[in-house]
């Protein structure tokens, strides 16, 4: 253990079943339901890093939230939020932040690795606390199934994943088209990304640093979370984590909601895949993510809004986009390498990650905020709504958790299956295996948590 935990900390790395936090559940902690007229008291984890600063103070603009607690392995991190919610409480511990101060807040905001989302996530849910999540809501497909079981024991509590961009009309739009079957039975997906393409964002050239000691800001043990003790390395905190494989989901993971969240919004029928194949570039790293990858991922349906029983999504990195040629679409450019493709009998549409819509049929464009019949969409604060949600005022959740579940699925086999280049996984959720490959259920689904920090049950 590095020399800067003192042993306060190390006892509550070793001895929380201690203090009431094996579980996540004490009977203190229950938050009360937040009376009209009151604030909603707001806890934020990862309070800076690439996105918690953004949570926090889109959050904290609403009127009528109060940062109640700041939480951050970084104390510098933490100094620098501090300053701006001088009452909020502090602490580096989330464990500590609901054993000793769970009655001072009633809602959680999680930016923090993807590695520590679902022990945080589901420690909050325990504490009947709201919870606004980043993506992907979880690291390992096992903690897939705890989410839903929790939700499923908390059904009153709001939650919203960390997926900004489904507010924007554009990609409203392109729901309600699709639900509506307005370009006729889906034929299959396609979506891809630009990531991992930023130097200061990933580790692109896996390179593996040698240990070294954390710098005194960074409480090292902490950050591991739930994962196995090792040394700290530069190239990991605080940024480029997504390249690891233990920490992170590489640019399929980090970007999944965002080009995917329609299809599963449109589409109800699109519970759980039945397979998965993912081709890589690159041969697998014990310690890295692969890229460039592309993955196909396969959904049983049987439903008159799908032209087969089998809905293909064909999702890609590192800016592999699809051949204009085989969609339909005339010779030209894609207006971004962040794209959504629907490719349906009575046309094609195409939305950019911003939410810049296009319907293409027999050549001709429409521009897709101009397509008949289309709602209107007001402007949408996609963190005031989740707020507002948990203050009992029923507007628009961009991305509950129940749709984010199934987002989370689609990047994370996508993501794991890069371990098995080019091998096609049968996956079977409902016993959290993949029914042809003994070794890639052995070695994909779930993970060893360190003791103090597995997620907690919610029952």
């Amino acid at each position: 253990m590095p020399a800067l935990i003192d042993r306060r900390r190390f006892l509550w790395a070793t001895g929380a079943a201690g203090l009431g936090l094996a579980t996540g559940v004490r009977s203190q902690t229950r938050a009360p339901a937040v009376a009209a007229n009151s604030k909603l008291r707001v806890l934020s984890i990862g309070v800076v890093g690439t996105i918690g600063g953004t949570d926090r103070t889109q959050v904290a603009a609403h009127p009528a939230v109060e940062i109640a607690g700041l939480c951050d392995v970084d104390s510098t991190a933490l100094s620098e939020a501090g300053r701006e919610h001088p009452a909020a409480f502090t602490c580096r511990d989330y464990r500590e932040a609901f054993a000793r101060h769970g009655d001072q807040f009633d809602a959680v905001i999680v930016s923090t690795p993807d590695h520590s989302h679902a022990p945080i996530l589901l420690t909050a849910l325990a504490n009947h606390k709201h919870v606004y999540g980043q993506k992907p809501l979880v690291h390992q497909l096992e903690e897939l199934v705890m989410l839903e079981k929790a939700m499923a024991a908390r059904p009153a509590l709001v939650t919203q994943v960390g997926n900004q961009r489904m507010a924007s009309a554009g990609r409203r739009a392109a729901v309600q088209i699709l639900r509506n079957g307005s370009l006729g039975k889906a034929i299959e997906a396609h979506a891809w990304v630009s990531s991992p393409n930023e130097r200061d964002y990933f580790n692109v050239d896996r390179v593996m640093g040698e240990p070294v000691t954390p710098p005194p800001h960074l409480d090292w043990n902490l950050w591991l979370c739930a994962c196995a003790e090792t040394p700290y390395r530069q190239g990991i905190a605080p940024v480029v984590w997504r390249s690891w494989w233990d920490y992170g989901s590489n640019g399929l993971g980090d970007w999944g909601c965002h080009v995917l969240d329609v299809l599963f919004h449109a589409y109800d029928e699109l519970q759980s895949p039945i397979a998965v194949q993912t081709h890589c570039v690159a041969s697998p790293n014990p310690q890295f993510h692969s890229h460039p990858c592309h993955s196909t991922l396969t959904y049983a349906v049987d439903s008159a809004k799908f032209s087969r029983k089998q809905f293909a999504i064909h999702y890609s990195d590192s800016a592999q986009a699809a051949s204009r040629a085989s969609l339909g679409l005339p010779p030209g450019k894609f207006p971004d390498s962040n794209m959504t493709v629907v490719v349906c009998e009575g046309g094609v549409l195409c939305l950019t990650a911003d939410g810049r819509l296009e319907i293409w049929r027999d050549g001709a464009m429409t521009a897709g905020l101009k397509m008949p019949g289309l709602s209107e969409f007001p402007r949408l604060n996609h963190w005031h709504a989740w707020v507002d949600n948990c203050l009992g005022k029923k507007t628009e959740l961009s991305s509950p958790f129940k749709d984010g579940i199934r987002m989370t699925e689609a990047t994370q086999l996508a993501v794991k299956a890069t371990r098995f280049s080019g091998e096609e996984l049968r996956w079977d959720k409902a016993t959290l295996s993949f029914t042809n490959h003994d070794e890639a259920t052995r070695t994909l689904v779930r993970r060893t948590y360190r003791d103090g920090f597995a997620p907690p049950p919610v029952t």
